[in-house]
């Protein structure tokens, strides 16, 4: 698999297993933390996976990046979290740091 590809899919893990942890309810809940723990143990191998070969800071910022940003968006899609201008630009630096360390990768 590609280090990127994985990388990728490692932080849309990291998406899942965030909003497992808001519906497992504090891990009270049975199949959202057993869906949880399973999200989380996919995210972390895959993020394994992807550092054999990308730079560790790279894949690390990019993983946590995804992760972050796609957490802000689910929230404002599913839980009506704000959109204001200043959250929006601050979204948007994020991804633009993920893109600028993806374009500066030696990988």
């Amino acid at each position: 698999m590609n280090a990127w590809l994985a990388l990728l899919a490692a932080g849309v893990l990291e998406i899942a297993w965030a909003l497992g942890l808001k519906y497992s309810d504090g891990l009270t809940r049975f199949w959202p933390t057993a869906l949880t723990l399973v999200a989380i143990a996919l995210s972390f191998s895959l993020m394994a996976l992807a550092l054999r070969s990308l730079p560790f800071g790279t894949a690390y910022a990019v993983w946590t990046g995804i992760g972050a940003a796609g957490s802000i968006i689910v929230g404002m899609l599913m839980f009506s979290e704000s959109a204001d201008p200043v959250r929006i630009l601050c979204l948007t630096l994020i991804v633009a740091g993920m893109v600028g360390l993806k374009l500066n990768s030696p990988v």
